[in-house]
């Protein structure tokens, strides 16, 4: 999907484990244009933006990473910064 001139970019910082979690699952994001690459190249120094439909992928691959018990506290702070991201983008396109 093509971004447009009115769409917004959430900003979001993952931690290292965080971030390793979403690189080891990128197989998920197969057909999210782009973003499994994105994911992949990230290192976790900078915050980076992602788009709502963005966030709609991350949300399906952590919503099944949160139903598994051995990464479900990782998942579930991932989760948290999904639902930030959201939540700005929603205040910010009113």
């Amino acid at each position: 999907m093509k971004p447009g001139k009115n769409d917004i970019k959430a900003h979001i910082k993952f931690e290292i484990d965080e971030l390793e979690l979403l690189q080891e699952n990128t197989w998920q994001m197969a057909e999210s244009f782009g973003l499994d690459s994105r994911i992949a190249n990230l290192t976790g120094k900078r915050k980076v933006g992602f788009y709502s439909w963005d966030l709609d992928c991350l949300e399906s691959v952590v919503s099944d990473l949160q139903n598994s018990s051995k990464n479900k506290e990782i998942a579930d702070r991932i989760a948290i910064k999904i639902d930030a991201g959201y939540k700005y983008i929603k205040t910010k396109g009113v």
